[in-house]
């Protein structure tokens, strides 16, 4: 089995004094580079100095042509980055740093790219203080100096998309998990030397040796510990708060992490009795997320020795 998979979100950061300036000066058609002791100029800036640690409060302008140190070439280029044609990908010493940057290159034609390249960038037409006012770079033309501009005010938050798309094959182990999934089935296996359960199926993290014999797990289970959600983010599908647990399933002896809902998130407790809530049969695939959540059976808790091994 394989399955096509999407991580993404984004990832925002607070930049400091120095890349703060830095991402400023690119929205200003302007790159900054960082004066260490040895009077090496850094593009893109250091925060501190490697050699004495000491913090970089020294920021130059540098031109926004340069030279191609080293290239490779992109013939499928992939979501998300800089081109949707071919391009190399190319570190360039801008004219004024000691160091080079990584960044696109539209060179039209492999034929064209080469170390030693002229090149100067293309700036974005709408720019907000990011890496990617940098559109990209091309081959150098008579047009490419641009008058440096006073710096303007420092960005404090930059956000960045991440992406990151996958083929993921299953093992011939998480292939039976999930085909049992989809029969509406929980599957562990055993491990020959120590005996635990683990689900899905793994090598054993004690004996680090492959799990044997299948054991059937039941759908309930016991929350361990849990962790009770109060903060809203981009894409969140819900609204907080709300609790994401790890489950101690009944005949397995490493927990699973899931949601618990059914009830007000101040009520959930470590030893609670909880089942499985099944999505529509006519849903399921081999996947997990053929189980939409976990609630309460209204069971007496667990006794702490139960669990207190999984805390």
């Amino acid at each position: 089995m394989e399955a096509p998979l999407v991580i993404e979100f984004d990832y925002t950061r607070s930049l400091g004094p120095v890349l703060g300036r830095f991402m400023a000066g690119l929205r200003d058609r302007r790159v900054l580079g960082s004066r260490t002791a040895d009077g090496r100029i850094h593009v893109p800036p250091l925060e501190y100095d490697p050699a004495t640690h000491a913090a970089v409060t020294e920021l130059v302008a540098v031109q926004p042509t340069g030279t191609v140190a080293s290239w490779t070439w992109t013939d499928r280029p992939l979501d998300g980055q800089p081109l949707d044609r071919p391009f190399g990908w190319a570190l360039i010493r801008l004219d004024g740093a000691d160091t080079a940057m990584l960044h696109a290159v539209d060179a039209g034609q492999r034929e064209r790219m080469h170390t030693g390249m002229r090149v100067q960038i293309r700036w974005a037409a709408s720019r907000k203080g990011h890496i990617n006012d940098i559109e990209c770079f091309e081959p150098e033309s008579s047009a490419a100096a641009i008058p440096f501009t006073a710096e303007g005010e420092p960005v404090t938050i930059m956000k960045t998309p991440i992406r990151l798309a996958y083929t993921h094959t299953t093992s011939d182990d998480e292939s039976r998990y999930l085909q049992a999934l989809a029969e509406g089935r929980l599957l562990g296996q055993r491990c020959p030397v120590c005996g635990k359960v683990y689900v899905p199926p793994r090598v054993c993290p004690a004996d680090g040796v492959p799990t044997e014999e299948e054991a059937p797990i039941g759908d309930h289970g016991t929350v361990t510990t849990f962790c009770v959600v109060n903060v809203p983010f981009a894409g969140q599908r819900l609204e907080p708060p709300y609790v994401v647990a790890q489950i101690l399933l009944d005949g397995a002896d490493i927990p699973i992490p899931h949601l618990i809902l059914g009830l007000p998130a101040e009520e959930v407790r470590m030893g609670m009795r909880v089942a499985a809530v099944w999505r529509e049969r006519e849903s399921w695939s081999a996947t997990p997320e053929n189980i939409a959540h976990f609630r309460p059976t209204g069971e007496p808790d667990a006794p702490y020795e139960s669990y207190e091994e999984h805390l």
